[in-house]
């Protein structure tokens, strides 16, 4: 069992700030969307140093509804184009990393006569806009057959349903992984590494960053030929700081924050490997009811929040919506005291070039996403959901070479990159935890292993602080393992033992009493 090429925090500050040759590109941003940056030009031959100011996917690439789909909603709005691409990725991601992702079929009840043909025929397009890389073939269902797929379904006003395919996927699990594949490649990737400024040259051209240790305080300076700005919601901010820099005024904002919440509750609500969907709930929204890790994710909202928070916190009627909506479609509903843990995603949607008629309606906004260059040279990406993220990346260097922003480089590989823990021919499957073929790696990690809760053992806890970059609770809690999202109060349960154990493996301050205290939020609605 050969051990991949990973190195501790100490090595890693060493050979940024010893560097003494220029990165081809900076990517500032640890999201989906920087990490897939970070690994194509990584895998195409180029220098890549990465920073993100917290932990990898720690803000909305790790609050995602856990679906890889194509957009059944999107397909309703007219966005051909971005559901054909999202369907490609959809299959890119399952191929790449099986033991993170899996196909997971989708029913939608229907209590009108006319629901079961009408969403029927559009999401029969859905399967021929997939072609081959279709994961079933949608069916009609009788009041029936939908109530034994659905177990808890509302039986009032049945008449039936219909039966189709997306996937489902380890959101903060697969960022992971693409920051330790982008590694193994050659590049340098930093959490909890701040960038505090961006370099001009004397022709204000960026010419790389300033950036901060958190841990150390250590201030360091990287140039770079190239630097994407891939900050999700706070792109903006970044972009300010280049247009001050060059004493210029500050540009028009990209990116028009949305945030999107997510309940999560015990299995008996929806018993069964089906998910539900309701495509059009009272006032015009989607309705998601999803199994994952043996609970359910009940969502989500679209709500305009002007406000960057690190930790966004859910309105209590975007909560009361959710369970208002969950009991109209479920025979036994969840209530407030139901909730095991509950997080909110803030999405970088794309500022229209015309203004909404109703700014406080995001619900129409893209979800495409868009590359802007600076005349200074500074790349911002924003926008696009994590299905494409790949595609996304792609574009982004594309565009980066035909502006002779990088050296000449090899062609984009990541459409058949097998990401870490796929490496061999048959991954385990995604029960395993999410590590895929490491798993034994991980088990031999210390002979004195043992579970701290049903499916968390100490070994897991000293692989991530070894090999997975994670410093604090938190980092092992709610990305390593997902236990914050799933039951908030068993994590604080066990957080004390995680925190000893990685005090051990690193010798920084786990941030213990920061991590119960954000726990609270998540086990307590509003």
């Amino acid at each position: 069992m050969t051990a991949p090429l990973l190195t501790h925090r100490k090595d890693l500050l060493h050979t940024l700030t010893a560097a003494s040759q220029p990165y081809d590109l900076a990517v500032v941003g640890g999201g989906a969307t920087g990490l897939g940056v970070a690994l194509d030009a990584a895998a195409r031959g180029l220098r890549v140093v990465l920073l993100e100011s917290h932990d990898f996917a720690k803000g909305t690439s790790s609050r995602a509804t856990k679906l890889l789909h194509g957009g059944v909603r999107y397909l309703a709005q007219g966005h051909i184009g971005l559901v054909r691409e999202a369907l490609r990725e959809r299959t890119t991601v399952l191929r790449n990393a099986p033991h993170l992702s899996q196909a997971l079929p989708f029913v939608m009840p229907a209590y009108r006569w006319w629901e079961p043909g009408f969403y029927g025929t559009g999401l029969r397009l859905y399967d021929v806009l997939a072609g081959s890389a279709g994961l079933g073939r949608t069916e009609w269902l009788s009041r029936g057959e939908t109530l034994a797929q659905l177990p808890n379904a509302q039986t009032k006003g049945l008449w039936g349903g219909v039966r189709y395919w997306d996937a489902q996927f380890n959101d903060a699990r697969l960022a992971l992984a693409l920051a330790r594949t982008a590694a193994l490649h050659g590049a340098l990737l930093l959490n909890y590494g701040a960038v505090t400024g961006l370099l001009h040259d004397a022709a204000g051209q960026v010419c790389g960053v300033q950036g901060r240790d958190a841990w150390t305080g250590q201030d360091f300076s990287l140039m770079a030929r190239c630097v994407v700005n891939a900050t999700g919601i706070w792109v903006d901010e970044l972009r300010q700081w280049d247009a001050k820099g060059r004493g210029q005024a500050p540009p028009p904002p990209l990116v028009s924050p949305s945030q999107g919440v997510h309940l999560v509750v015990d299995a008996h609500f929806l018993p069964g490997e089906n998910a539900l969907l309701v495509p059009h709930t009272r006032d015009g929204r989607v309705l998601f009811a999803v199994p994952w890790l043996g609970k359910v994710i009940l969502g989500t909202t679209d709500t305009p929040r002007p406000a960057l928070a690190r930790e966004p916190q859910a309105l209590a009627q975007e909560v009361a919506f959710i369970l208002d909506e969950s009991a109209r479609y479920l025979r036994v509903a969840p209530s407030r005291s139901d909730v095991r843990s509950i997080w909110v995603g803030m999405r970088p949607l794309v500022k229209p070039e015309v203004a909404p008629r109703d700014p406080k309606d995001t619900r129409h906004l893209s979800r495409e996403h868009t590359i802007a260059f600076s005349t200074s040279g500074l790349v911002t990406v924003t926008g696009g959901k994590w299905t494409t993220y790949r595609a996304i990346a792609e574009d982004v260097l594309n565009r980066c070479l035909a502006a002779q922003l990088l050296p000449p480089c090899g062609p984009c590989t990541t459409a058949h990159l097998k990401l870490m823990g796929a490496r061999q021919a048959q991954a385990l499957p995604p029960t395993h935890h999410g590590y895929g073929d490491e798993w034994p790696w991980v088990q031999a990690q210390a002979p004195n292993d043992a579970l701290l809760c049903a499916d968390l053992t100490q070994n897991m806890v000293r692989f991530a602080a070894r090999h997975e970059y994670a410093v604090t609770v938190e980092d092992v809690l709610a990305r390593r393992h997902r236990l914050l999202f799933l039951d908030a109060a068993r994590a604080v349960a066990i957080a004390p033992a995680v925190a000893q154990l990685l005090e051990a493996e690193t010798g920084l301050d786990p941030q213990l009493a920061a991590f119960e205290s954000l726990a609270q939020q998540y086990s307590h609605p509003p």
